[in-house]
């Protein structure tokens, strides 16, 4: 049959739900604290042992071992430590072979409860401790239990308590005292007063958490969440990869008709989760990051961490998001900076970096130039201090110098040439081009101005013989000085020359011709005219 002491004990142990041997321990050393104020062992280390079947309490003087005894009472030999324990060694404490009388007071009983109410309170709240540190980083259950002035919530997790600050509640989220919900346990730490327990609803753990509790492939590791970005409350962005091929990742976490996703946006309150396919190719994960919007091109920049994301000018609005809470939520996604631009806006862009890179590489072609410039005068300058070299050299051996004067003339020559061609490649094409439309114009201007015009009726007077006259007249015009060539014909034995014969014919056969054509023609050549009209 148990003892009355060993139900209680198993009573104590099951309230402060403690183990039984913890619990013994707790009253042996409350007994020894007792007993030591008591008079017979006053001052005295001791010990006691209690028999938890029958209840029978034990007091030992613990005695340390040494060479020489120098105080019985606390001190013992090294033999007579062996026969009480073999492996006794110098400095170990003993206790001694016969109990001590021992006869509690009152007040050495009050003292020993008070010990052992202490020693379960501190067995306790190492015990909640270790139990809750397990929970770290874990969902439990609790019970808002009260609201401090400054929105702090205190909940009751059964044995124990949990704070949850201001800046951990989710804005959108009203409590309620006694409502159970569920929190993400950020820290445990321990106190005086018991474990301190530090609770959160907007970390992004949390939401990890859900996925784990939801998704039994998030949990055993075949889909795995890469990143998350939240904004308690409003919206979520997770990144999720399959390390098993042929699952889908995305389709995984939603579920069949969107009953996972639906689970968690519940716990959460109505906060939106986006879902999205995770890539090792930065580019390509932004383009998904920014989703819904469609994303035309990406730019990436690793020297400052920044991605310029191009998107239709319609969808600038979508992709920002209200208050740029998709882009935000995207750059802590991806871990880049975003700098969401319109289609409009980065051809602009564009244009301006072409023009820039034209003027880099002008400027660069211009600074080539003037180092090779620099350069060949720089071997020029040595080219004639070394010729200067020779030829100090050559006027102290006195040797010839023709070959260098034979040289410098050719240099001289090529120069020359060289400043002619120059010249002639310097002429400005725009004065070339206004002295050749020059020329055209005056060309133009010198055309023949046209003859005088005669009527009809004057045409149908004309006879032939009036134009024959005609004709006869603008011939002497064109032919003034011309003199007539007479017929000749050969005499016999006399050769003659065309000096002699332009001589003879220069004084009248001129004028001859002329009074034979005009005698007569002119009048009836007036009178048909008059007669005609």
């Amino acid at each position: 049959m148990k003892s009355d002491f060993l139900i209680a004990l198993t009573q104590l142990a099951a309230e402060r739900h403690l183990p039984k041997e913890q619990v013994l321990q707790a009253i042996e050393v409350a007994l020894a604290s007792a007993f030591k104020k008591d008079n017979p062992v006053a001052g005295q280390n001791i010990t006691v042992t209690l028999n938890p079947n029958t209840g029978d309490v034990s007091v030992f003087a613990l005695k340390t071992v040494v060479e020489e005894v120098e105080d019985p009472a606390r001190e013992i030999s090294l033999k007579d430590a062996a026969a009480i324990r073999r492996d006794a060694e110098l400095g170990d404490e003993v206790a001694a072979a016969e109990p001590l009388p021992h006869n509690a007071s009152r007040i050495a009983a009050q003292t020993a409860k008070q010990v052992v109410l202490q020693r379960l309170r501190e067995a306790e709240r190492e015990l909640l401790y270790e139990e809750f540190l397990q929970h770290r980083q874990d969902i439990i259950t609790g019970v808002v239990e009260q609201m401090e002035g400054n929105r702090t919530i205190t909940l009751d997790m059964g044995r124990a308590q949990a704070i949850m600050p201001q800046d951990e509640q989710v804005p959108t989220e009203r409590y309620k005292k006694g409502q159970r919900i569920k929190v993400y346990v950020l820290d445990v730490r321990s106190g005086p007063k018991g474990p301190e327990i530090l609770v959160s609803r907007s970390d992004r753990n949390m939401l990890k958490r859900l996925f784990e509790i939801e998704v039994p492939e998030v949990y055993n590791g075949t889909v795995e969440i890469k990143a998350i970005s939240r904004d308690a409350g409003f919206r979520s962005k997770v990144a999720v990869h399959s390390t098993q091929e042929g699952v889908d990742p995305v389709g995984a976490c939603i579920g069949l008709r969107g009953n996972r996703i639906q689970s968690i946006v519940n716990e959460l309150q109505g906060e939106k989760i986006d879902v999205v396919p995770w890539d090792a190719d930065p580019k390509a994960f932004i383009a998904r990051a920014i989703s819904p919007s469609e994303v035309s091109h990406v730019e990436l920049s690793p020297t400052d961490q920044t991605a310029i994301v191009v998107v239709p000018d319609r969808q600038l609005s979508l992709a920002i998001g209200k208050e740029g809470q998709n882009a935000r939520l995207a750059a802590r996604l991806v871990g880049w900076r975003l700098d969401i631009k319109g289609l409009a806006e980065w051809e602009e862009i564009k244009e301006t970096r072409q023009r820039e890179l034209e003027e880099q590489r002008r400027l660069a072609a211009l600074e080539a130039a003037e180092a090779a410039r620099e350069a060949a005068e720089a071997e020029a300058q040595d080219a004639v201090a070394e010729a200067e070299a020779i030829v100090a050299e050559a006027e102290q051996t006195g040797e010839q110098l023709q070959p260098i004067a034979q040289v410098e003339e050719a240099v001289a020559a090529t120069e020359e040439e060289t400043v002619a061609v120059a010249e002639v490649e310097a002429i400005d094409e725009e004065a070339l081009l206004e002295a050749l439309i020059r020329d055209e114009e005056e060309s133009k201007a010198e055309e023949v101005e046209p003859e005088e015009t005669i009527s009809v009726d004057d045409l149908a007077s004309f006879t032939l013989d009036d134009v024959m006259e005609e004709d006869e007249e603008e011939e002497d015009d064109l032919f003034p000085d011309l003199p007539e060539v007479p017929i000749l014909t050969p005499d016999a034995g006399k050769i003659r020359f065309a000096e002699d014969l332009v001589g003879e014919t220069r004084g009248g056969g001129r004028g001859g011709r002329r009074g034979r054509r005009n005698t007569g023609g002119g009048a009836n050549r007036g009178a048909r005219r008059g007669g005609g009209r």
